[in-house]
């Protein structure tokens, strides 16, 4: 029986999803957000990540008053736009979005018996298994962003999936990793699984990032559902 989806047209993909972080800041994470007119980021214990909704010189001029002078702005979306004069790349890359197009898989596989919710009080392990995992960027407060979910072996975290990003009417898939030596189980794909399917509860539409080329990390996810979108950049930018 196939599962139903939220409906999403391709108008909303393109100015939401090219454009996630800022979209995030603005609506559902304004809590979370140091803004200024058209420019955001997060609070920098939460999140790396900074936002542009407008890419004139005014946009600018808002984002060097939200990082101050010669701070670091990370932008993550479609493109990077033109850079004004004085900002200078730092640092970036590539990488893939995915967004779920076929919800099946993801209320068919398998439960992930041991598995828990992740509070304040686990962050530590959080830390030591990103150290090691390196699925991306994550802070001492990123799990205030909700829904982390990890399997434990003895009282070490061992793998780990939660929510990042949300602009409207979607809810990014992130932080998904397991400890070498757990590798094979299925524990990442149970876990994004299980993630998802809380995301879909709520009547939003899971997407999700990862290296372009992580290929194990693609073909699990594809088994879920979940089908490339577009390449997406991010790029660390310093200010004048």
């Amino acid at each position: 029986m196939r599962v139903e989806m939220p409906g999403v047209d391709d108008a909303v993909l393109e100015s939401v999803l090219d454009n996630a972080v800022w979209h995030s800041l603005a609506g559902a994470h304004e809590a979370f957000a140091e803004r200024e007119g058209q420019a955001a980021r997060y609070d920098p214990d939460v999140s790396v990540f900074g936002g542009l909704g407008d890419d004139t010189d005014a946009g600018w001029r808002d984002l060097e008053a939200v990082v101050g002078s010669s701070g670091i702005a990370v932008l993550f979306r479609a493109e990077l736009p033109q850079l004004p004069a004085g900002w200078t790349r730092l640092d970036g890359g590539r990488g893939h979005q995915m967004v779920l197009r076929d919800a099946d898989a993801v209320h068919t596989t398998p439960e992930v018996p041991q598995a828990r919710p992740l509070g304040a009080d686990d962050v530590g392990e959080m830390l030591a298994l990103v150290e090691i995992a390196r699925p991306g960027p994550f802070a001492v407060r990123t799990i205030d962003l909700g829904g982390y979910v990890g399997v434990f072996d003895g009282d070490r975290l061992v793998a780990m999936a939660g929510q990042r990003l949300a602009p409207p009417g979607f809810r990014e898939i992130s932080a998904v990793c397991t400890h070498p030596e757990f590798r094979g189980r299925g524990l990442a794909a149970g876990l994004t699984a299980l993630v998802a399917r809380a995301i879909l509860q709520r009547g939003e539409r899971p997407f999700l990032h990862h290296a372009s080329d992580n290929d194990p990390a693609r073909r699990v996810y594809e088994a879920l559902g979940f089908e490339f979108r577009r390449q997406v950049v991010f790029a660390a930018l310093g200010a004048p």
